[in-house]
């Protein structure tokens, strides 16, 4: 079998840290992690459904993908996914989607959303816990893909949580786009000091700022009124 491309998503998938032990290791890392990303593609919702998809598939395949024998079983993927770290195989994938989109082009602005959404399916009723998974994400408008997320813990807010994704992420020609939670002083100076632009919404979470923003659109005060005066004067 040929090596994976640099770049590749196999090439990425085979530099996370495999947390398994050397004895009984029968299939490499990256070709359980791409069967496990493209049974997720695919439609899969769980180990089980994930080794019925690829086992689902033609020998070839497993082979394009690096398995040297049969794909393995449930229990397999269980054990792995369950000992990885969540956060190197998402900055595996991160890394992907990003060599993925189109290159940014100088003095054009790219549009892309900060939002957070509750998983479905998530809620939990152990008061131990929390009560659902919320991931914060920073999505590249034109292409749906993913920038960079994070979870929430459940005692802080997107403002907060912002803050962090964003420091982690080349803002540079990117517009921010958010509602009104993002609409804050410091995260407003972050984008702007890293070479980004912003847009966000301003509602009754900045009282004084919304004032000052509609008064310039009242009568006599708008700046587009004050120009209709000037050429009728």
């Amino acid at each position: 079998m040929d090596c994976p491309a640099t770049g590749g998503l196999l090439s990425i998938l085979a530099a996370v840290p495999d947390p398994r032990g050397r004895k009984g290791r029968r299939h490499s890392i990256a070709a359980m992690l791409a069967a496990t990303v493209c049974g997720i593609l695919a439609g899969a919702t769980g180990c089980t459904a994930i080794a019925q998809w690829i086992r689902n598939q033609e020998p070839e395949f497993w082979h394009a993908i690096g398995f040297q024998r049969k794909p393995p079983t449930t229990n397999c993927y269980r054990k792995l996914l369950i000992k990885l770290p969540a956060e190197g195989l998402e900055n595996a994938l991160r890394q992907w989607a990003g060599d993925l989109l189109p290159p940014r082009e100088s003095g054009v602005l790219r549009p892309t959303a900060i939002d957070g959404k509750s998983l479905c399916g998530t809620e939990c009723t152990s008061p131990s816990q929390d009560k659902c998974i919320h991931l914060l994400s920073l999505l590249d408008q034109a292409t749906g893909g993913v920038l960079g997320q994070l979870k929430m813990p459940s005692h802080t807010n997107e403002h907060k949580a912002a803050m962090k994704l964003l420091r982690s992420t080349d803002l540079s020609g990117l517009l921010i786009t958010g509602d009104a939670m993002f609409c804050q002083r410091d995260l407003c100076r972050h984008i702007t000091d890293s070479g980004g632009h912003y847009l966000f919404i301003v509602k009754d979470n900045q009282p004084g700022l919304r004032r000052t923003i509609e008064s310039d659109f009242n009568p006599g005060l708008s700046p587009l009124q004050r120009a209709h005066s000037a050429i009728a004067t």
